[in-house]
């Protein structure tokens, strides 16, 4: 009988009948290979048709060249995993670092805290002395006191920046690597190597700040040519314009910056930023780039008041990258900002005092997308439909910043407001700039041009009580047929595309008359991209309504209820036949923040039965535990925006379709919210999910009940902060 080697570190030798082995020569290796990387487990038939074609494997049997595949295979797969824990032992290396740096700035910031108490011990003691000696004052500092020194005055000069600049680098890194701010662990971060990094809040500071440390693999100059460029990944950013530059004498770098921030909702104004940011490099080799506001300097530079904007303020923030050993930057980032939250309604304040807030939409997205640039590069494999992943990120910024140019409306990108119909619930407004309809007004390959040639938006905002929004978001999502309007979805498919689309991808799943395409996701399963067809549907044609599917692109984010200060928000927009990168996104959708003031404190570990039912793909394990925490009365504040495209002459009969479809729309997340929220089922001793109840059923009972409920809503003004027509609406339910 023939001897067969499986071995898989030797993959090179054939037996012979005597039991002797031989190698294998380079020509037959050469051939096996090639057949290796084409197809590396060829059933027998293959094996046998490579036989016939290559004659210097003629001398081989069937079973022997099984086991050489085996063994590739076996070899191949041995590659990959030393590979992966090569890196992972990177990781753990580089993590290892970072948590001991953080343990000796605890342990600084023990010693500070201990030496403080023992100060003030013996200023108790010696409050009997008529004289109290101050001298220590100077040596001890207090609270919000520590990172405020008086600064001289100052003016623009390059050797007034440069002295600002300076001391914004001490004043940054005192706050990343030191213990100029007390920082608490963010709840629900543990660091670990598959961990975003370590995420850090602020206690007891003035403003909200967030703190994080993180690996990423980019060397430290593309970080920070990335983190510079601050609207490719902070979506709530509207623009940086750099006014001015100056070259510093150590190599750095003075910009003067003008930045914009968009309001996420219509009840508040949207912030302005007048900004000095210093670059250079230290003596170690590490790259920082600290900003700072120019409020308060004295003669300084400066920049009058935008009209609709409040000047905020970023206090000393920035990066301190270093180049990490094997490749790959670690990475600290501080942000620390006073929002003026005395410029919104009170209701909202909590959106413009909240750290984790500020961890989640700027410090955690800065780390988030640097990774996902890294994946990108190390890994750059083209998917989505053909398209690759920078394609995609540029779609989703699309659809992002259309969402909040519809909920902000500035004048200067031509929105007008039009004229209330006598209850101020629904905003509307109108935009016909040529720049605004520059990308709408296309003829396709059919033939068939767009319809419209001006936008109408209606947008609404609505205070939610004791409602998770993440659960509340995933229902939109996945139940589109409770809330949505067929005819209008019709309707706004026509306006940007002239037929339907064909695109050849299998089906993701089906919820309630929709089949949902997934497109991309990111690294945590935070967002994701798909293509939402509506089958059946009918889309407008030369004035006839004609049968037909209906293809929305649509990005969620948000869906995770174990997440603290996660903004949950769906967006959409219709999308034309070719489905091409430059095709015009006129997005509509919903945005829901939470308004726990409480949330910087704790976190809440709630769950409950609709959770899990309502699992969104791989959207990573979640945490299960009590639900004590949901019990809890939680506000969030929701805001809706609708875009129409239409025919300038018909604008008074859209505007009226549009008021009557956001207030269903109103009225049906009322009716949803009710039936989510656990208070609703909580006055019901016996009612339990029972184990496996198909979430249809769960759902329609739930939905059932809230409509025997009667919905009393009232609308009324909360600030004269807010733009005009801006209302909150209400809900009384009575029984």
């Amino acid at each position: 009988m023939m001897a067969v080697t499986s071995s898989c570190k030797e993959g090179t030798k054939i037996a012979m009948d005597n039991g002797k082995y031989v190698r294998y020569t380079p020509e037959q290796v050469e051939a096996l290979e090639r057949l290796y990387h084409e197809c590396p487990k060829p059933s027998s038939m293959r094996r046998q048709q490579l036989i016939r074609e290559c004659p210097i494997l003629s001398n081989i049997e069937p079973k022997q060249i099984k086991v050489w595949f085996q063994n590739r295979r076996c070899r191949e797969k041995q590659r990959k995993e030393a590979s992966r824990l090569q890196a992972v032992n990177r990781k753990l290396t580089a993590m290892n670092k970072l948590l001991m740096e953080e343990n000796d700035r605890l342990q600084k910031q023990v010693s500070q805290l201990v030496y403080e108490n023992s100060y003030f011990r013996q200023q108790t003691q010696n409050t009997t002395l008529a004289t109290t000696d101050t001298s220590c004052e100077s040596v001890v500092t207090s609270g919000q006191h520590h990172l405020t020194p008086q600064h001289p005055p100052r003016d623009a000069s390059p050797a007034g920046l440069l002295s600002i600049a300076e001391e914004t680098l001490t004043e940054f890194l005192s706050k990343a690597t030191g213990t100029a701010v007390e920082w608490v662990q963010m709840p629900g971060m543990k660091p670990g190597p598959d961990s975003i990094g370590i995420v850090a809040i602020s206690h007891g500071r003035s403003g909200v700040a967030a703190r994080a440390c993180g690996l990423v693999g980019l060397d430290p100059t593309r970080v920070a040519e990335i983190l510079k460029d601050r609207p490719s990944w902070y979506r709530d950013c509207r623009a940086v314009d750099v006014i001015n530059v100056l070259s510093t004498g150590n190599g750095g770098t003075i910009e003067l910056l003008y930045m914009q921030l968009y309001a996420p909702t219509t009840l508040a104004p949207a912030r302005d930023f007048w900004l000095l940011r210093y670059t250079s490099v230290m003596e170690d080799g590490s790259l920082v780039v600290c900003e700072r506001s120019l409020n308060n300097t004295q003669n300084g530079p400066s920049m009058p008041p935008a009209a609709n904007f409040v000047r905020a303020e970023l206090l000393p923030s920035g990066y301190l990258i270093r180049p990490c050993e094997g490749g790959g930057s670690i990475i600290h980032i501080v942000d620390h900002m006073d929002l003026e939250p005395w410029s919104v309604p009170e209701v909202l304040r909590p959106l413009y005092e909240s750290s984790t807030l500020l961890a989640q939409q700027t410090t955690m997205a800065a780390l988030r997308h640097l990774r996902q640039i890294s994946q990108e590069i190390s890994q750059p494999n083209v998917t989505g439909w053909g398209r690759r992943p920078a394609a995609l990120r540029a779609l989703s910024q699309k659809l992002n910043k259309g969402f909040n140019e519809a909920v902000n409306g500035f004048a200067d990108e031509g929105w007008s407001m039009l004229e209330s119909d006598g209850v101020d619930d629904v905003t509307l407004l109108v935009n016909s700039s040529p720049s605004k309809m520059m990308g709408i007004n296309l003829s396709y390959g059919n033939g068939f041009p767009s319809m419209g040639n001006a936008i109408l938006c209606a947008k609404a905002s609505m205070l939610l009580q004791n409602v998770p929004p993440a659960i509340l978001l995933r229902f939109l999502r996945e139940h589109r047929s409770e809330w949505a309007d067929s005819g209008i979805d019709a309707y706004s498919a026509a306006a940007v595309k002239a037929g339907p689309c064909g695109l050849p991808v299998a089906r993701g799943g089906s919820f309630g008359g929709q089949v949902i395409l997934p497109l991309a996701h990111t690294i945590e399963h935070e967002e994701f991209m798909e293509v939402i067809k509506l089958e059946n549907m009918g889309h407008y044609r030369e004035d006839m309504i004609m049968p037909g599917d209906i293809f929305l692109l649509q990005l969620c984010s948000g869906v995770d209820e174990n997440a603290v200060g996660t903004c949950a928000e769906l967006t959409f927009a219709p999308i034309d036949a070719s489905f091409s990168d430059d095709a015009p996104i006129i997005p509509s959708g919903f945005r829901i923040i939470p308004l726990d003031s409480g949330m910087d404190a704790s976190s809440p570990n709630r769950t409950l039965d609709l959770a899990s039912t309502l699992e969104v793909g791989a959207a990573g394990n979640r945490s299960t535990g009590d639900n004590s925490g949901r019990n809890g009365s939680t506000k969030s504040v929701m805001t809706i925006a609708f875009q129409f495209v239409y025919e300038i002459h018909l604008q008074e009969n859209v505007a009226t379709m549009a008021r009557q479809y956001v207030r269903s729309i109103i009225a049906s997340v009322q009716r949803v919210a009710l039936a989510l929220s656990p208070s609703n089922f909580g006055s019901h001793a016996g009612f339990r999910t029972p184990p496996g109840t198909p979430e249809a059923q769960t759902l329609g009972r739930w939905i059932c009940q809230s409509y025997r409920c009667v919905n009393q809503f009232i609308f009324i003004p909360i600030s004269h902060y807010c733009e005009p027509n801006s209302w909150l609406l209400i809900s009384i339910m009575s029984f």
